[in-house]
């Protein structure tokens, strides 16, 4: 079978790219070269590119920025489809809404949400992650989610149909979506805002990016939070009374900042990191009866 044919018959050769690194697109700063590493330029080209993907049972995943996933040291056999720049318009309509394409980032919009004093992202706009991830996995942080500001949705199925879906069609819920369940990919999406105070706003970012920087180790590459939380606890309590902060396995460590994320310190392979990530989780329940959950994605 000849992929880059394939690839070629749905968009440009400039948009695609063989034995891409994929530690250059993940937040991790990890993982070996991906095959084919494809940038669609339109919501159609996406939509197109998965039906064809799909059709010829070629091996892809889709990714974003990267900041929740941990690629594989030997690569990735088969083609990413990257929703990056070429899909990250954000635009302002009927006065309260935003809609950004999938590959732009939460903390852009909510930086363009706040310059036309738009409330409502402002606990979203530290999260280093796209629209399209954020929406998929409803991320949050700082007592605010997805689900509390989005309206709508466009996403394409793996036939390449291409849905609007409206939030109370999306099942969205702590970590969770529809979008996840079916594999629907996300292309677009709209959020309903409020009309606030401008310099307020960003006020607000301001200090929860000061806060971030105080509690969060970000000198070092990592993929945010490490595990989900448990129902009940806080994974990152758990790990540190289980006594790991500090914990590490080759250049991978457990964060003595914030014992919720892992860090590469220099050096970790994926490898390193999910040796860790097991070893924390077998720990913490050997302990305690807790099991964590990984809250990063691994190819």
């Amino acid at each position: 079978m000849n992929i880059y044919k394939i690839l070629t018959d749905i968009t440009l050769e400039e948009n695609i790219k063989r034995d891409e690194l994929l530690s250059r697109h993940t937040t991790f700063k990890t993982g070996g070269a991906a095959d084919f590493f494809v940038s669609p330029h339109t919501m159609e080209n996406v939509a197109g590119l998965i039906a064809q993907l799909e059709d010829n049972k070629i091996s892809y995943y889709v990714l974003g920025n990267g900041s929740n996933v941990l690629a594989p040291d030997e690569g990735f056999r088969g083609v990413i489809v990257y929703i990056g720049e070429k899909l990250s318009d954000i635009k302002v309509h009927n006065d309260v809404c935003v809609t950004a394409g999938a590959g732009a980032m939460l903390g852009a919009t909510a930086r363009v949400a706040a310059a036309n004093s738009l409330t409502g992202m402002e606990t979203l706009a530290g999260i280093p992650g796209s629209v399209g991830g954020g929406v998929y996995m409803n991320a949050g942080a700082y007592g605010g989610e997805v689900k509390d500001v989005i309206l709508s949705a466009k996403v394409c199925d793996k036939s390449g149909n291409i849905i609007t879906l409206q939030r109370d069609e999306m099942d969205l819920s702590y970590r969770h979506s529809i979008m996840e369940e079916k594999g629907y990919t996300v292309l677009e999406a709209t959020f309903k805002l409020e009309i606030g105070d401008k310099e307020d706003i960003k006020n607000k970012i301001m200090e929860l990016a000061i806060k971030r920087k105080e509690k969060q180790p970000l000198e070092y590459p990592s993929a945010g939070s490490t595990f989900k939380r448990p129902e009940g606890h806080f994974a990152g309590k758990l790990i540190m009374d289980a006594g790991l902060s500090g914990f590490s396995v080759g250049g991978a460590c457990v964060s003595p900042k914030h014992c919720g994320f892992v860090v590469n310190t220099g050096g970790a392979t994926s490898d390193d990191i999910k040796h860790l990530m097991d070893e924390v989780s077998r720990m913490v329940f050997d302990k305690y009866k807790v099991k964590l959950e990984p809250e990063v994605r691994i190819l």
